[in-house]
């Protein structure tokens, strides 16, 4: 399936959103985790999301429009260390202020690393994301680089521990280069969209 897709604006401040006439599924997740490339897989194109071996490159929020009916919101990664504790203020308060003025906001997807433990900033993030309330779907992203036996013990680690941070959701097991979960998480976001 390829979706048409559109991108709309790159915004540094909130007075630079499109307006707020579209659902939007929020993407959330540390530098390094694989956001761009799943825009990229989701859509069907190879470069809509620019996909760079540097953490951290994404230091606006991307707004794409979808299929003329919804909207894709890249948010800048967070959890990257070498970016100067300004800029991660500067971002950090941009996320928030999304978030926090009323946006249609039909999914956030906080998408995680299926390989490691889970990480300080991700537990953060998605406490803040329970704790608000918003309508989280939490992925765990390149599922390919792991053997089956790490993937079900690092499902039920992670599963786990987002119970604790009080995430009652499924997981969606993901790998942007074999496209493992893509009609799952598709079918996830046409759901959300259409719920009244």
């Amino acid at each position: 399936m390829q979706l048409r897709t559109l991108f709309e604006t790159g915004a540094a401040t909130p007075q630079q959103f499109p307006t707020a006439d579209f659902p939007e599924i929020a993407f959330a997740g540390r530098s390094n985790v694989g956001k761009s490339s799943l825009l990229n897989m989701l859509v069907g194109a190879k470069q809509l999301a620019r996909v760079s071996s540097t953490p951290g490159k994404t230091q606006q929020i991307n707004f794409f429009l979808v299929d003329g009916r919804m909207r894709f919101v890249d948010l800048p990664g967070y959890g990257y260390a070498k970016a100067s504790q300004k800029d991660r203020r500067e971002w950090g308060k941009l996320i928030t202020t999304y978030f926090e003025i009323g946006r249609p906001i039909a999914m956030v997807l906080q998408l995680i690393d299926s390989r490691l433990p889970l990480q300080e900033s991700d537990a953060q993030v998605m406490q803040w994301l329970v704790q608000q309330g918003l309508p989280l779907q939490v992925a765990l992203t390149k599922v390919d680089k792991l053997k089956q036996g790490e993937r079900v013990r690092q499902e039920r680690s992670l599963g786990e521990a987002f119970l604790q941070l009080g995430y009652r959701g499924n997981c969606i097991m993901l790998s942007s280069l074999k496209g493992t979960g893509k009609k799952e998480l598709l079918t996830s976001i046409f759901t959300r969209i259409e719920a009244p």
